[in-house]
């Protein structure tokens, strides 16, 4: 009896001690993997930003889907200025302007016009991940809007994002619902976020 006594107590030690040391290890492990998988995400919603913000540049207006994003950036071109040649020390303590030596031949500029892919997010990017949050099968939430600024002025904005279900569904369910409680009590979009169509914020993400 009495050993059976102390093995159970053994067992319910062990038990207490496992438990405590998940209580403490489980939210670092937590906290972990979301920071890893949200350096992802906000790279990625950074490539969208720049590809809407030369899309608008373009276009006027941001595009609505990322079918319109991804075929803006595979088929147009934008213009890529050339500089060959520079002014030297002896040049520029003579007064020699940048302007004149382009008019002189000592500088040369020419325009070439290559894929916008290239020049918005690198050669050899893949679009056809622009859309698809990173790590997951899930697409980015993206919608556009038009805004009246205070001072009277309409302006254009977008919205990409992605919520914690969707990229930490998969991790600790309590935790991930206390972490859904903490944006709604602080009133915060309960995800990561770039842009806004509810307010002028200059295509921010929350994170930032």
């Amino acid at each position: 009896m009495r050993v059976t006594l102390k093995i159970l107590l053994t067992v319910a030690v062990f038990v207490l001690i496992y438990m405590c040391y998940r209580s403490i290890m489980s939210p670092i492990e937590f906290n972990n993997e979301q920071a890893k998988r949200e350096k992802a995400i906000e790279q990625r919603l950074i490539d969208i930003r720049k590809a809407q913000i030369e899309y608008k540049n373009v276009h006027k207006v941001h595009a609505k889907t990322f079918e319109e994003l991804e075929s803006f950036l595979s088929k147009e071109k934008l213009p890529f200025l050339i500089k060959e040649g520079s002014l030297t020390d002896a040049q520029l303590e003579s007064g020699l302007t940048e302007r004149e030596a382009v008019k002189k031949g000592i500088i040369k500029r020419d325009t070439v016009w290559i894929p916008a892919v290239d020049t918005i997010l690198g050669k050899g990017y893949d679009i056809s991940k622009l859309g698809i949050v990173p790590g997951t099968n899930k697409a980015f939430e993206m919608d556009t809007a038009s805004i009246k600024s205070s001072s009277g002025y309409t302006v254009a904005v977008f919205e990409a994002s992605v919520k914690y279900d969707d990229y930490l569904g998969d991790l600790n369910k309590q935790l991930l619902i206390n972490l859904n409680h903490k944006a709604e009590k602080l009133k915060r979009f309960p995800g990561l976020c770039v842009g806004s169509v509810k307010e002028i914020n200059n295509n921010a993400g929350n994170w930032e």
